[in-house]
Protein backbone atom coordinates (compact mmCIF):
# COMPACT_ATOMS: atom_id res chain seq x y z
CA UNK A 1 0.00 0.00 0.00
CA UNK A 2 0.74 3.33 -0.63
CA UNK A 3 2.22 4.72 2.60
CA UNK A 4 0.88 8.00 1.85
CA UNK A 5 -2.71 6.85 0.70
CA UNK A 6 -4.68 7.20 4.04
CA UNK A 7 -3.18 10.68 4.31
CA UNK A 8 -5.02 13.69 4.05
CA UNK A 9 -3.61 16.70 1.80
CA UNK A 10 -2.60 18.49 4.14
CA UNK A 11 -0.08 16.73 6.28
CA UNK A 12 2.40 17.22 9.07
CA UNK A 13 6.18 16.90 9.85
CA UNK A 14 5.89 13.88 11.56
CA UNK A 15 3.84 12.36 9.25
CA UNK A 16 6.56 13.61 6.30
CA UNK A 17 9.71 12.14 8.56
CA UNK A 18 8.52 8.94 8.96
CA UNK A 19 7.62 8.76 5.37
CA UNK A 20 11.33 10.41 4.23
CA UNK A 21 12.76 6.84 3.11
CA UNK A 22 9.57 5.56 0.90
CA UNK A 23 10.22 4.83 -2.72
CA UNK A 24 8.25 7.00 -5.25
CA UNK A 25 8.53 9.95 -3.20
CA UNK A 26 9.43 13.30 -5.25
CA UNK A 27 9.99 15.70 -2.00
CA UNK A 28 10.20 19.47 -3.63
CA UNK A 29 11.50 22.43 -1.86
CA UNK A 30 10.29 25.63 -3.67
CA UNK A 31 12.23 28.23 -1.44
CA UNK A 32 15.08 29.71 -2.59
CA UNK A 33 18.76 28.63 -4.09
CA UNK A 34 20.80 30.57 -0.63
CA UNK A 35 17.81 28.93 1.89
CA UNK A 36 17.78 24.91 0.01
CA UNK A 37 21.67 25.64 0.01
CA UNK A 38 21.99 26.44 4.13
CA UNK A 39 19.82 23.25 4.43
CA UNK A 40 16.88 21.75 3.44
CA UNK A 41 14.74 18.65 4.51
CA UNK A 42 16.59 15.73 3.75
CA UNK A 43 15.91 14.65 -0.22
CA UNK A 44 14.11 17.43 -1.56
CA UNK A 45 14.78 18.33 -4.57
CA UNK A 46 14.91 22.16 -5.26
CA UNK A 47 12.93 23.42 -7.75
CA UNK A 48 13.14 27.40 -8.63
CA UNK A 49 9.92 28.84 -8.16
CA UNK A 50 10.39 30.71 -11.56
CA UNK A 51 10.70 27.92 -13.32
CA UNK A 52 6.89 27.40 -12.36
CA UNK A 53 5.64 30.71 -14.50
CA UNK A 54 5.75 31.62 -18.06
CA UNK A 55 7.64 34.47 -17.08
CA UNK A 56 7.10 37.01 -19.78
CA UNK A 57 4.95 40.49 -19.62
CA UNK A 58 2.23 41.45 -19.35
CA UNK A 59 1.45 37.63 -17.76
CA UNK A 60 4.28 36.32 -16.42
CA UNK A 61 2.08 34.13 -14.39
CA UNK A 62 0.66 32.23 -17.08
CA UNK A 63 1.77 28.39 -16.83
CA UNK A 64 5.05 27.10 -18.80
CA UNK A 65 4.73 25.57 -21.94
CA UNK A 66 4.40 21.59 -22.75
CA UNK A 67 8.31 21.30 -23.70
CA UNK A 68 9.61 23.53 -20.39
CA UNK A 69 7.18 20.86 -18.13
CA UNK A 70 8.82 17.81 -19.74
CA UNK A 71 12.15 19.56 -18.77
CA UNK A 72 11.37 20.18 -15.71
CA UNK A 73 9.80 17.33 -14.49
CA UNK A 74 12.16 14.69 -15.94
CA UNK A 75 14.47 16.19 -13.84
CA UNK A 76 12.53 15.23 -11.03
CA UNK A 77 11.76 11.76 -11.78
CA UNK A 78 8.62 11.94 -12.51
CA UNK A 79 6.69 8.82 -12.91
CA UNK A 80 3.26 7.95 -13.01
CA UNK A 81 2.69 6.27 -9.58
CA UNK A 82 4.89 9.10 -7.94
CA UNK A 83 3.86 10.89 -4.93
CA UNK A 84 4.78 14.76 -4.47
CA UNK A 85 5.07 16.33 -1.37
CA UNK A 86 5.73 19.86 -2.03
CA UNK A 87 6.96 22.75 0.62
CA UNK A 88 8.40 26.19 0.88
CA UNK A 89 8.78 28.80 3.18
CA UNK A 90 6.33 31.41 2.82
CA UNK A 91 3.33 29.82 3.56
CA UNK A 92 2.07 28.23 0.62
CA UNK A 93 1.92 30.31 -2.58
CA UNK A 94 4.73 28.78 -4.47
CA UNK A 95 3.96 24.76 -3.50
CA UNK A 96 0.42 25.88 -3.93
CA UNK A 97 1.27 27.01 -8.05
CA UNK A 98 3.13 23.35 -7.89
CA UNK A 99 0.26 21.80 -7.18
CA UNK A 100 -1.52 23.74 -9.60
CA UNK A 101 1.12 22.42 -12.13
CA UNK A 102 0.35 18.33 -10.92
CA UNK A 103 -3.60 19.03 -11.56
CA UNK A 104 -2.45 20.89 -15.42
CA UNK A 105 -0.42 17.46 -15.82
CA UNK A 106 -3.12 15.64 -14.32
CA UNK A 107 -1.10 14.06 -11.37
CA UNK A 108 -3.20 13.65 -8.55
CA UNK A 109 -0.86 11.61 -6.00
CA UNK A 110 0.64 15.01 -3.92
CA UNK A 111 0.47 16.47 -0.41
CA UNK A 112 1.50 19.43 1.03
CA UNK A 113 3.91 20.07 4.18
CA UNK A 114 1.59 22.62 6.22
CA UNK A 115 3.06 25.19 7.32
CA UNK A 116 6.19 24.45 5.21
CA UNK A 117 9.77 24.54 5.83
CA UNK A 118 8.91 26.52 9.12
CA UNK A 119 6.92 24.06 10.06
CA UNK A 120 9.49 21.27 10.00
CA UNK A 121 12.21 24.13 11.43
CA UNK A 122 9.39 24.89 14.44
CA UNK A 123 9.62 21.03 15.41
CA UNK A 124 13.73 20.94 15.60
CA UNK A 125 13.59 18.06 12.83
CA UNK A 126 17.22 17.75 10.80
CA UNK A 127 18.12 19.78 7.50
CA UNK A 128 20.42 18.48 5.10
CA UNK A 129 22.98 20.20 2.57
CA UNK A 130 23.11 16.90 0.22
CA UNK A 131 21.60 17.10 -3.35
CA UNK A 132 19.85 14.32 -4.33
CA UNK A 133 21.50 13.06 -7.90
CA UNK A 134 20.50 13.98 -10.58
CA UNK A 135 17.35 11.44 -12.85
CA UNK A 136 17.85 11.58 -16.54
CA UNK A 137 13.74 10.49 -16.41
CA UNK A 138 12.60 11.01 -20.16
CA UNK A 139 9.04 12.35 -19.24
CA UNK A 140 6.01 13.17 -22.02
CA UNK A 141 2.83 14.88 -20.64
CA UNK A 142 -0.85 15.69 -21.83
CA UNK A 143 -1.39 18.82 -20.46
CA UNK A 144 -5.21 19.84 -19.79
CA UNK A 145 -7.17 23.19 -18.70
CA UNK A 146 -9.53 21.18 -16.00
CA UNK A 147 -7.89 23.62 -13.14
CA UNK A 148 -6.99 26.66 -14.94
CA UNK A 149 -9.83 29.60 -16.03
CA UNK A 150 -8.76 31.42 -19.43
CA UNK A 151 -9.26 35.04 -19.57
CA UNK A 152 -12.00 34.51 -22.16
CA UNK A 153 -13.64 31.64 -19.59
CA UNK A 154 -13.77 34.25 -16.95
CA UNK A 155 -15.18 36.87 -19.00
CA UNK A 156 -17.81 34.48 -19.91
CA UNK A 157 -18.54 33.82 -16.07
CA UNK A 158 -19.01 37.03 -15.27
CA UNK A 159 -22.26 37.63 -13.00
CA UNK A 160 -22.93 34.24 -12.55
CA UNK A 161 -24.51 33.21 -9.01
CA UNK A 162 -22.54 30.11 -8.76
CA UNK A 163 -19.17 31.92 -9.36
CA UNK A 164 -17.08 33.44 -6.36
CA UNK A 165 -13.72 34.92 -7.53
CA UNK A 166 -11.26 34.82 -5.01
CA UNK A 167 -8.63 37.95 -5.50
CA UNK A 168 -5.28 37.38 -3.48
CA UNK A 169 -4.01 40.07 -3.47
CA UNK A 170 -3.40 43.30 -1.06
CA UNK A 171 -6.52 45.16 -0.29
CA UNK A 172 -4.52 48.22 -2.12
CA UNK A 173 -4.37 46.67 -4.87
CA UNK A 174 -7.97 45.15 -5.10
CA UNK A 175 -9.46 48.94 -4.72
CA UNK A 176 -7.14 50.47 -7.35
CA UNK A 177 -5.35 52.55 -4.58
CA UNK A 178 -2.36 50.70 -5.85
CA UNK A 179 -1.25 50.20 -9.23
CA UNK A 180 0.24 47.30 -11.33
CA UNK A 181 -0.94 47.46 -14.65
CA UNK A 182 -2.71 49.84 -17.21
CA UNK A 183 -5.20 49.13 -15.07
CA UNK A 184 -6.58 49.62 -11.36
CA UNK A 185 -8.84 47.70 -9.06
CA UNK A 186 -9.98 44.63 -9.46
CA UNK A 187 -12.22 42.75 -11.66
CA UNK A 188 -16.27 42.50 -11.42
CA UNK A 189 -17.69 40.57 -8.49
CA UNK A 190 -14.13 39.38 -7.70
CA UNK A 191 -13.64 39.05 -3.61
CA UNK A 192 -11.20 40.49 -1.61
CA UNK A 193 -9.36 37.71 1.00
CA UNK A 194 -5.88 38.77 0.98
CA UNK A 195 -3.66 35.68 0.81
CA UNK A 196 -1.67 35.39 4.13
CA UNK A 197 -4.93 36.33 6.04
CA UNK A 198 -5.33 32.16 5.47
CA UNK A 199 -2.14 31.50 7.26
CA UNK A 200 -2.04 30.95 11.20
CA UNK A 201 1.45 32.92 12.30
CA UNK A 202 1.03 31.35 15.44
CA UNK A 203 1.37 27.89 13.81
CA UNK A 204 3.99 27.78 11.67
CA UNK A 205 2.05 29.58 8.83
CA UNK A 206 -0.25 26.89 8.59
CA UNK A 207 -3.39 26.82 7.17
CA UNK A 208 -5.87 28.65 9.58
CA UNK A 209 -8.12 26.00 11.19
CA UNK A 210 -11.00 28.70 11.04
CA UNK A 211 -9.97 29.37 7.33
CA UNK A 212 -13.77 27.54 6.58
CA UNK A 213 -15.66 29.95 8.21
CA UNK A 214 -13.60 33.07 6.96
CA UNK A 215 -14.50 32.34 3.84
CA UNK A 216 -18.23 31.29 4.47
CA UNK A 217 -18.70 34.81 5.41
CA UNK A 218 -17.29 36.21 2.72
CA UNK A 219 -19.38 33.94 0.58
CA UNK A 220 -16.41 32.39 -0.81
CA UNK A 221 -17.90 28.80 -0.36
CA UNK A 222 -17.59 25.29 -1.38
CA UNK A 223 -21.33 25.22 -3.50
CA UNK A 224 -19.61 27.83 -6.35
CA UNK A 225 -16.96 27.44 -9.05
CA UNK A 226 -14.22 29.47 -7.41
CA UNK A 227 -11.90 31.08 -9.58
CA UNK A 228 -8.54 32.63 -7.40
CA UNK A 229 -5.73 34.80 -8.68
CA UNK A 230 -3.42 37.51 -7.77
CA UNK A 231 -1.00 39.69 -9.74
CA UNK A 232 0.99 36.45 -11.12
CA UNK A 233 -0.85 33.50 -9.86
CA UNK A 234 2.09 33.37 -7.19
CA UNK A 235 0.19 34.54 -4.48
CA UNK A 236 -3.22 33.25 -5.32
CA UNK A 237 -1.28 29.59 -5.94
CA UNK A 238 -1.86 29.33 -1.63
CA UNK A 239 -5.39 30.37 -1.88
CA UNK A 240 -6.12 27.54 -4.68
CA UNK A 241 -4.10 24.80 -2.22
CA UNK A 242 -6.20 26.61 0.60
CA UNK A 243 -9.54 25.83 -1.47
CA UNK A 244 -8.95 21.76 -2.35
CA UNK A 245 -8.06 21.08 1.08
CA UNK A 246 -10.92 22.29 1.83
CA UNK A 247 -12.28 20.06 -0.10
CA UNK A 248 -13.82 22.32 -2.80
CA UNK A 249 -15.47 20.56 -5.87
CA UNK A 250 -14.48 23.30 -8.31
CA UNK A 251 -11.26 25.17 -7.91
CA UNK A 252 -9.33 27.08 -11.14
CA UNK A 253 -6.12 29.33 -10.84
CA UNK A 254 -6.43 32.43 -13.29
CA UNK A 255 -2.86 32.20 -14.27
CA UNK A 256 -2.91 35.00 -16.58
CA UNK A 257 -4.41 37.23 -13.13
CA UNK A 258 -4.12 41.07 -12.80
CA UNK A 259 -0.80 41.15 -14.89
CA UNK A 260 -3.21 39.85 -17.83
CA UNK A 261 -5.99 41.13 -16.75
CA UNK A 262 -5.18 44.84 -15.83
CA UNK A 263 -3.38 45.48 -18.91
CA UNK A 264 -6.02 43.57 -21.72
CA UNK A 265 -8.18 46.53 -23.54
CA UNK A 266 -11.21 44.44 -23.47
CA UNK A 267 -11.47 43.58 -19.97
CA UNK A 268 -13.83 45.30 -17.32
CA UNK A 269 -12.71 46.87 -14.32
CA UNK A 270 -14.30 48.13 -10.88
CA UNK A 271 -13.25 50.21 -7.94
Amino acid sequence: MNAFAELPLLIEPAQLASRLNTPGMILVDLTSPTRYATGHIPGARFVDPKRTQFGQPPAPGLQPDCAQLEHLFSELGHTADAVYVVYDDEGGGWAGRFIWLLDVIGHSRYHYLDGGLHAWLAEERPLSDETPPACNTQVALTLNDVHTASREYLQSRLGATDLAIWDARSPEEYSGVKVLAQKAGHIPGAINFEWTAGMDRTRALRIHQNLQAMLDNLGITADKEIITHCQTHHRSGFTYLAAKALGYPRVKAYAGSWGEWGNHPDTPVER
